[in-house]
């Protein structure tokens, strides 16, 4: 919804630094702990580039290159003659049986992740791949493959189109993200336009055929830093995801498309966390207040200048990340991870790659059960430009698992503010991001990631799956 006033934000409630004492402890669950139990190869030549400073098959906006269902956990990625391979296991089985697809990466370019999704209305895999700002590949399986688990074979699996079964979207697709409606109805989250101008849009699949419901986001409006001003920008997500209730939520930055809005040019012009959400399937957005601010498919979607989105306020100088973490608690409690250079190291990043490897931090954000906002350091330094990812266990537990396959955790009888680093990683040799398996933690209490071995200019690496048992 555009409105003629400034950016307004929400005062975060609280803000907690590393070291801060737990306060007054209250009757709980256990702690967050892990307990490696097996690690699984997927692909012992898998593809390697690095683009963007990330790897296509480890993207953190790769919503689900790794997922659970039925008790089988699928997984997708480019193996080195860069052909799409889609693979299935028995959750706790060791071996993979995989089948490789009728289509080939086009571009050595880390945005064009393969993603996957459930629709649990006609038990189908649904895959969409290897998109930039420019067409998209998509692909399903035959209905039941989920609920039957028959052969796994290249026949099950339809071909390989540039529509969704005729549904054409738009020719600048980028950023595929699928989500299970409560209904079992399956959603697919995506980026129209480019980076610094571009709307988020929705389509739905309703166990027949694919609706595009139309864009929530607006890339226009004026936004004003202390340097300068930007007249287009697009809303990047750290997630689309719905709570036990089915309330949906996401939050967000933005980025400008003016570089005059930073201090300097070798920053990135990402600014504030914002936060939204649906309570009828995408249709509408509300801000924190419960304030309608867009309609899906209409012309007053949400924009940068509409009041009350922003739950933590940072401007462009500390080289805010894009697309980090999002995930919701028991409680129907929005919960994410966003990270930056904080102020004590410098009020200007001047290279955001090597400022935030050198000084930037990792900050659990979310909203308390009695309505304000909390942000707490994670005193675990990045040592990466890279992003990190978001789980709670059965007991609200948060785990933040970090460049390099390091877990950090905290625990929610403490309010969050004891983080801890739990697995340091190094046995790992992961490169950078990792893919989490986002829908088994809930199944069978295993945290579960997908990590590709470092490796040097095109030489391909081992991908993995590696598995931890949380508390139970």
């Amino acid at each position: 919804m555009r409105r003629r006033t400034l950016l307004t934000t929400a005062l975060l409630g609280a803000v907690a630094g590393p070291g801060l004492g737990a306060g007054t402890a209250r009757a709980a669950g256990p702690g967050p702990s892990v307990i490696l139990t097996g690690t699984t190869q997927l692909d012992a030549q898998a593809l390697f580039f690095v683009s963007y400073d990330g790897l296509v098959n480890n993207n953190s906006f790769q919503k689900n290159g790794l997922l659970t269902y039925k008790g089988y956990q699928y997984a997708a990625w480019y193996t080195t003659d860069r052909s799409a391979v889609v693979a299935r296991r028995a959750l706790g089985a060791s071996n993979w049986s995989t089948v490789t697809l009728a289509h080939q990466l086009k571009s050595s370019d880390s945005h064009n992740v393969i993603s996957m999704g459930v629709s649990r209305t006609d038990g189908r895999l649904h895959l969409n791949m290897d998109s930039h700002s420019d067409g998209f590949f998509y692909v399903k399986s035959v209905a039941g493959l989920l609920d039957n688990a028959p052969a796994w074979t290249s026949a099950v699996f339809g071909a390989v189109q540039t529509t969704l079964d005729g549904l054409s979207l738009t020719t600048q697709f980028t950023y595929p993200q699928f989500v299970s409606t409560p209904e079992g109805r399956l959603q697919l989250s995506y980026r129209v336009g480019i980076s610094g101008n571009g709307r988020n849009a929705l389509a739905e699949y309703d166990g027949s055929s694919w609706t595009a419901l139309g864009e929530w986001s607006s890339s226009t409006g004026t936004y004003t830093s202390s340097h300068g001003s930007s007249t287009a920008r697009n809303m990047y997500l750290h997630g689309i995801d719905y709570d036990i209730n089915g309330r949906l939520h996401s939050f967000f930055t933005w980025r400008e498309q003016n570089g005059a809005v930073m201090c300097n040019s070798g920053g990135i012009t990402n600014h504030d966390t914002g936060y939204v959400y649906s309570t009828d399937r995408g249709r509408t957005w509300r801000n924190d207040a419960g304030s309608l601010v867009g309609t899906t498919g209409s012309s007053d979607t949400v924009a940068v200048t509409d009041a009350g989105l922003v739950v933590d306020s940072l401007n462009p100088d500390h080289s805010l990340m894009n697309q980090e973490s999002q995930t919701t608690d028991s409680a129907g409690l929005p919960h994410a991870i966003i990270s930056y250079v904080p102020g004590r190291f410098g009020q200007c990043t001047t290279n955001y790659v090597t400022d935030r490897t050198t000084n930037g931090r990792a900050f659990h954000v979310r909203k308390n059960s009695s309505g304000t906002w909390t942000k707490t350091e994670i005193p675990v330094a990045l040592n990466s430009s890279q992003r990190t990812k978001l789980v709670l266990d059965t007991y609200d537990n948060a785990y933040a698992i970090m460049p390099f396959g390091r877990i950090a955790g905290a625990s929610k009888s403490a309010g969050y503010t004891d983080w801890t680093l739990l697995y340091d990683g190094s046995a790992l040799n992961a490169f950078g991001e990792v893919v989490i398996d986002e829908t088994r933690v809930s199944q069978d209490g295993i945290l579960s990631f997908m990590y590709q071995e470092k490796s040097s200019g095109t030489t391909p690496s081992p991908l993995h799956v590696v598995d931890f048992r949380l508390p139970a």
